[in-house]
């Protein structure tokens, strides 16, 4: 391979789009084509980039060293199985798939073929969730609220694969122990899918983690709040912003006063961070930040929460 990397996205709707967007702009890196069943898509997405677009993604197959599937999650594991086994490098938006069963016989594909396969969860990108993540320690209680107004779109899966299994992801990384017991309530409300959810995860290290998940609501909320002893934090991921509070000195006789800390944060472009690491990996064969496992541990928990729903 030489030092420009040959890429391709399959599937340019919402966020495929953007996928194709950057990947124009990063250094070293050529956008071969995209591809999408909607000639009105490709059409316009094509022109725009002034790139080849393809109706059939099997056209691209052989051709690139990597590829982006951004196509609905019934999809994924058809079109990255076939490009792994051409031996591509793929990234896939998140839910790396619609089962375990799937998620696992990609990575061991990956494997065998020494491919790299990284999923899309960007919200690990982000310059707060980075800073958070040096901070933790011993994560006691974790509360997550993610909740906005109904998108018209990604409703072929419900709201824990469309929005809730980001912060699966995030609560993976910050706890570090086995899930030992899940509890979850949901409703559909404008869809045929769930669109509200609520879910309590239990780990063997004692944590408990609170998380809401909503595509029906009015307000944008998007923030986790992790407890751990004489700290707590708060982290906007809309704003990426991250304070602390922390125990220090009294307000009065036998009271604590808690006293709040700015942390700096880089604040960077999660996606563009995201595709950048891809980029990066195929060039230098290192893995990735968020791994093809990372992907289907968080996609193992979003399973257990549906299956109580």
């Amino acid at each position: 391979m030489g030092s420009t990397v040959k890429l391709a996205v399959i599937g340019v709707g919402h966020l495929g789009q953007h996928h194709a967007r950057i990947y124009t702009e990063l250094p070293g890196v050529a956008l071969v084509a995209v591809a999408d069943i909607s000639e009105a898509r490709r059409r316009e997405v094509g022109s725009r980039l002034k790139i080849p677009a393809v109706a059939d993604y099997r056209e691209l197959l052989g051709r690139v060293d990597g590829v982006s599937v951004a196509v609905p999650t019934g999809a994924h594991h058809e079109v990255a199985r076939a490009f792994l086994a051409a031996g591509s490098d793929v990234l896939i938006e998140k839910p790396i798939t619609g089962t375990v069963a799937d998620a696992d016989e990609l990575i061991a594909l990956a494997a065998r073929g020494g491919r790299i396969l990284q999923v899309g969860h960007s919200e690990r990108y982000n310059g707060a969730v980075q800073a958070l993540a040096k901070l933790v320690q011993d994560p006691a209680f974790i509360e997550v609220h993610r909740m906005g107004p109904f998108p018209g779109r990604g409703t072929d899966v419900d709201v824990v694969l469309d929005l809730m299994i980001h912060d699966l992801d995030i609560i993976l990384t910050l706890v570090k122990s086995e899930v030992t017991a899940v509890s979850a309530v949901g409703v559909p409300v404008v869809s045929d899918r769930v669109d509200i959810a609520s879910a309590r995860l239990e780990f063997a290290s004692g944590c408990v983690a609170n998380i809401t998940a909503s595509r029906v609501s009015g307000e944008r909320l998007r923030k986790i709040r992790v407890f751990q002893r004489d700290t707590y934090f708060v982290l906007d991921y809309a704003s990426q912003e991250l304070n602390l509070f922390r125990q220090g000195g009294e307000d009065g006789p036998g009271r604590s006063r808690l006293t709040r800390i700015e942390v700096p944060v880089s604040r960077v472009e999660p996606l563009r961070q995201e595709l950048g690491d891809f980029a990066d990996s195929i060039r230098t064969r290192r893995p990735p930040m968020v791994s093809g496992a990372a992907g289907r541990n968080a996609l193992a928990v979003a399973v257990q929460i549906i299956e109580r729903l």
